[in-house]
């Protein structure tokens, strides 16, 4: 196999939604209550919601800008990359990127829907968040069902509500929701809790993969605001493995061993030490926790290798170590629009960490798991001949895609001139302006 014979499949992408996300689903007063993306005086845009406003409408959507400008904060969409809000020029970016099909989280919801919960109005957070859902669906993945993979919110606060949407997605062609890894964060009930069990028969019974999306509930620390934000940034996979640690725990995955569990943007190369890790706590510490009461004879790495699966978008050191990890249990991504992404050169960038491995395990990497993982098939209208990297690119080239770096502006963590390593305390200070009320 040649690089421009992958089929890339990107299990984690991101949506900076439009303003027009309701307009075809919603009408009368569930239209007028509807999320609405409003201007400040000074240009920036932000999304106003029962009475809420969310700063930040385009989090860190920075592809196609220079470097420098990866730690500005976009405050309006003018600020964006045509494809980070607009399905047509996000296939183009798709193609000239060499990626056949993606997964999109959302940014105005939150990737867990949390905007949904935080709204005190629980009845037209219902009506919205079914709106949203079918907006993805019918209107985002509906315009290229064959490039996307249809991803619901789910309504947190009711989890036999979140049951019956995971049933009415299904119905709808859609196998994947989001949830939050750490519910507590929310100020919800742990995952161990038997709240959550018709979530969990939800899941089973309609084969549905619930994806938990880094961010949502445990996060990466930043030791002291003085810290430089690489700090932090390098830590973000390390997150998900606290998440993947309590998940690997869980022991509803024993009542329901069939249930899927996708880590996003999570990174591979740390499984193989907390796999191992967890076997032997579980061998040197279970007389005394117990927790045979739930692995019985199952050792938690057989638990991770049966229940859950991961995605990279850069790891050579789990691509090295795949024996550990499993090559059926292992996804690709891309991170579109966010500064980790490697657009357009993401076959390139994975090329130098596959080529080592066989055709078959290319595959699966690349497409065939996501494809069984999420019940999604991209060749029902197309073929691999017409889905690879060279075909894409090839078709971007010959609608000659822009693919330029354009500077932007937007929120800046440190003043213009000022040469000093960022810290954690300058980013967050700049979200806190970014976010200040439109009326301040």
């Amino acid at each position: 196999m040649k690089m421009e014979d992958m089929v890339l499949i990107s299990v984690d992408d991101h949506i900076t939604e439009p303003a027009e996300v309701f307009d075809n689903q919603l009408s009368g007063e569930d239209y007028a209550t509807a999320p609405k993306l409003r201007e400040r005086e000074n240009g920036s845009n932000y999304w106003e919601y029962q009475g809420m406003q969310m700063g930040s409408v385009a989090l860190n959507a920075v592809v196609g800008r220079p470097r420098e400008e990866y730690g500005f904060e976009p405050t309006n969409l003018n600020q964006l990359r045509k494809g980070c809000y607009d399905v047509h020029a996000r296939i183009d970016d798709m193609d000239v990127g060499g990626i056949a099909a993606s997964m999109n989280f959302s940014s105005l919801a939150q990737m867990d829907g949390g905007v949904y919960l935080q709204a005190p109005d629980k009845k037209q957070s219902l009506t919205h968040l079914r709106a949203y859902n079918d907006w993805h669906i019918d209107e985002w993945c509906g315009a290229y069902p064959d490039r996307f993979i249809p991803l619901g919110l789910l309504p947190l606060w009711d989890p036999q509500l979140m049951a019956d949407e995971i049933k009415r997605l299904a119905a709808k062609g859609c196998h994947a929701v989001v949830f939050n890894d750490n519910p507590t964060k929310r100020g919800l009930p742990s995952v161990h809790s038997d709240h959550w069990e018709p979530l969990w028969k939800a899941l089973v019974d309609n084969d549905t993969t619930v994806c938990l999306h880094i961010g949502c509930g445990n996060v990466s620390p930043h030791p002291s605001m003085e810290s430089p934000i690489e700090v932090n940034i390098a830590t973000m996979p390390m997150a998900v493995a606290f998440g993947a640690a309590d998940w690997m725990n869980l022991a509803a995955l024993h009542r329901y061993p069939t249930m899927k569990v996708a880590l996003s943007e999570s990174g591979i190369g740390w499984i193989p030490y907390l796999t191992e890790r967890a076997d032997y706590s579980h061998e040197q510490h279970g007389a005394w926790t117990h927790s045979n009461t739930y692995f019985g004879d199952m050792k938690p790495s057989e638990v991770f290798r049966r229940n859950f699966t991961s995605c990279f978008i850069d790891d050579a050191y789990g691509l090295r170590n795949l024996d550990l990890i499993g090559e059926d249990r292992v996804m690709f991504e891309t991170d579109y629009p966010h500064s980790d992404t490697p657009w357009p050169h993401a076959p390139e960038v994975l090329w130098k960490s596959v080529q080592h491995l066989s055709d078959e395990a290319i595959d699966l990497i690349t497409h065939r798991n996501a494809m069984r993982e999420f019940r999604f098939n991209p060749f029902k209208e197309n073929t691999r001949e017409t889905l690879n990297v060279g075909a894409l690119r090839a078709k971007a080239a010959a609608k000659g895609v822009d693919v330029s770096i354009k500077s932007q502006s937007g929120e800046r963590p440190v003043t213009v001139g000022e040469v000093r390593p960022v810290t954690s305390g300058d980013v967050m200070a700049m979200f806190t302006r970014h976010a200040e009320p439109a009326d301040a």
